[in-house]
């Protein structure tokens, strides 16, 4: 039976699968590009039973609630700040939500006693022998494990290195996403504000003590700036909203020194396998959505399968991975088909389209069909089935 593995990430899928692999009996390490955990973020929720029965077998689900935010409804807004159309908690919230750092600390402190953690490194080369996985380090000396599993996100370094380029496996939607945190301005909460113009959408969510993420949703079919270059993405985010009604203006005054900042192209991964001989891909990296596809939760869920299709399989990667494919393959699918509409939700690209959605969402959100609005939200997140597996080792 295989012992070690090496996991790329310490984000979430990263530290959830750590979890489970040590108590399974497993020697864990886990390499992080980053100097320390990546603090702020967006919120992620949890919804369905699916994901909290899962949250409940890792011991973790009293705790997320301890720091689960204030989520409130979406409210639509006019270029008045009058509202068009409001979308209840559980569409935006899920069953419980928690700010995207916090969860992650939590992860890590869970953890941290049992798994092996390297930060400021990466994986430079993967070579599979015989019996294992040479790996060699950006900073760190030549090491070997039994298996290694990529968690590492959707630029995923080790997909790179096992499967190929990313533009073989990434779909981009034609639209952009950036997020940063300031002060609350508009003094929004419990509820979240979302006001779109054509191919444009700026959302403010409340997050914790006076303050709020700011979410910039637009259409743009160029490259953009360099992800890794904060400053340039900054600027391309100014440029493009500097001109935007309501109290865009208001809010943009706070990019330019925003320590938190994301940006990203909106896209999502789509692979034909995401195993290949000894090396797996978790999450994001394998299936996952920049946003809006409950990654956090599809993280989650299939690290409990993929450790647990290992524990059943005694170790035998080639039963398990094939397993663990035919487990989440439903399942990836169908948070990938919710996670294809976040674009054209926050920013529809002309004004007819955003009178369109406000009347489909009055629609949904009135009387009897409410409950239907609900089950969407939700379908994704239950569309598999769990398996007990083995009982873990206590160690």
């Amino acid at each position: 039976m295989g012992k070690s593995v090496l996991i790329s990430g310490a984000s979430i899928a990263g530290p959830a699968l750590a979890f489970w692999l040590h108590r399974y009996g497993y020697q864990v390490t886990v390499v992080e590009r980053a100097p320390k955990l990546r603090p702020g973020g967006q919120a992620v929720d949890f919804r369905g039973e699916v994901h909290m029965t899962v949250l409940r077998r890792m011991g973790i689900l009293d705790e997320i609630a301890r720091h689960r935010t204030d989520a409130g409804p979406l409210r639509v807004v006019d270029a008045a700040g009058d509202e068009l159309v409001g979308l209840p908690a559980s569409f935006a919230g899920g069953d419980v939500e928690i700010q995207r750092g916090d969860l992650a600390r939590i992860l890590f402190e869970l953890t941290e006693g049992d798994v092996e953690y390297v930060f400021d490194d990466s994986i430079a080369s993967l070579t599979e022998t015989a019996d294992g996985v040479d790996v060699t380090f950006e900073r760190a000396a030549p090491r070997s494990f039994d298996l290694v599993v990529g968690a590492d996100g959707l630029h995923s370094n080790v997909r790179r290195l096992v499967f190929g380029e990313e533009s073989r496996f990434v779909r981009e939607s034609g639209y952009r996403v950036a997020l940063f945190e300031a002060p609350n301005r508009l003094g929004v909460g419990p509820d979240s504000v979302l006001y779109s113009e054509p191919g444009r959408g700026l959302a403010v969510f409340p997050t914790h003590a006076g303050r709020a993420n700011v979410m910039c949703v637009y259409a743009d079919a160029g490259a953009g700036a360099d992800r890794r270059d904060v400053e340039a993405q900054k600027r391309a985010v100014a440029a493009t909203y500097a001109d935007m009604g309501w109290r865009a203006e208001e809010l943009m005054a706070d990019l330019t020194g925003a320590d938190t900042f994301y940006a990203d192209s909106i896209g999502m991964v789509v692979m034909d396998s995401c195993t290949k001989g000894r090396v797996a891909l978790l999450g994001d990296a394998g299936y996952g959505a920049t946003c809006g596809g409950m990654g956090t939760g599809l993280a989650i869920v299939c690290a409990y399968v993929l450790a647990g299709e290992l524990a059943a399989a005694d170790g035998d990667h080639r039963t398990a991975f094939a397993e663990y494919e035919r487990a989440i393959g439903k399942f990836t699918k169908a948070c990938r088909q919710v996670a294809g509409g976040i674009g054209t939700f926050f920013a529809p690209t002309t004004a007819g389209r955003i009178k369109w959605r406000t009347r489909v969402y009055r629609v949904l959100t009135a009387g009897p069909f409410l409950r239907f609005l609900d089950k969407m939200t939700t379908k994704a997140a239950t569309s598999i089935t769990l398996t007990d597996y083995p009982v873990p080792v206590r160690l």
